[in-house]
């Protein structure tokens, strides 16, 4: 049952809800010196939000997780199906949070959520900040080397949202949409673009004005700058560990 706690007048649509809510605590992960959070456990009840994430959530590595622009990470449960088809035989992919996801969600997914759109859940309003880029512990989680790569080619990489106005949430509230300001840019969108390589100016410089977290405006001013595309072999293999 989806549980209506919204707060605000604002007029909403409700597009989705949670299914799981997730935290972890970071520990030694495959390789040595690295650490994870990746294996979250449920959270039964309500939880609170802040810049920082849900409460108790920690990551391995705040150099390139967790702060307010990656304060959730949000996953699609209707991706588990394509990768059960895909790998019949790995039990991974039998129950969320497999990818590490704060928020396990249906009725949304990278084709249908946009950047800066603005979710009330709970009594929490929170922004979608950026898509996901996976990186290498992915291959060692589901034990399939090239596994952050799939995850990067079949755009199904999920997606962050920062905390607009701290509260609270839990598993079954709906998702209400409370914005949209760019409806033409959908996660989906903006991943196939650093996916594909593309490096148009004019795609540069529209994307550039969304507003986006300092990481990706650094990753589309130098592709708008130079027209060269940043190196994936750490990020993706772990080449650099």
């Amino acid at each position: 049952m989806i549980a209506l706690s919204f707060p605000r007048n604002a007029r909403m649509d409700i597009i989705g809800r949670i299914l799981g809510v997730y935290t972890g605590k970071a520990v030694p992960y495959t390789r040595p010196g690295t650490f994870s959070a990746i294996d979250r456990q449920p959270v039964d009840g309500p939880i609170a939000v802040g810049p920082e994430g849900l409460q108790g959530d920690e990551q391995g590595d705040r150099r390139v997780h967790g702060g307010p622009d990656k304060a959730v990470h949000v996953y699609a449960w209707s991706h588990y199906a394509a990768w059960r088809e895909q790998f019949p035989d790995n039990t991974r992919f039998a129950a969320a949070p497999a990818f590490g996801e704060n928020l396990s969600v249906e009725g949304v997914d990278e084709w249908n959520v946009c950047l800066r759109d603005q979710w009330r859940v709970g009594t929490a309003l929170l922004e979608v900040s950026q898509g996901r880029q996976p990186c290498w512990k992915l291959n060692d989680r589901f034990g399939i080397p090239d596994m952050a790569r799939r995850v990067q080619d079949s755009l199904r990489a999920g997606w962050y949202l920062r905390v607009l106005e701290p509260g609270e949430l839990r598993a079954g509230d709906a998702i209400g949409l409370v914005r949209q300001p760019h409806p033409e840019w959908s996660v989906a969108r903006v991943l196939g673009v650093i996916r594909d390589r593309e490096c148009e100016p004019a795609v540069m410089q529209e994307l550039l004005g969304l507003g986006l977290p300092t990481s990706w405006q650094r990753l589309f001013a130098r592709r708008l700058e130079a027209g060269l595309v940043e190196d994936w072999s750490a990020r993706l293999s772990g080449s650099a560990q």
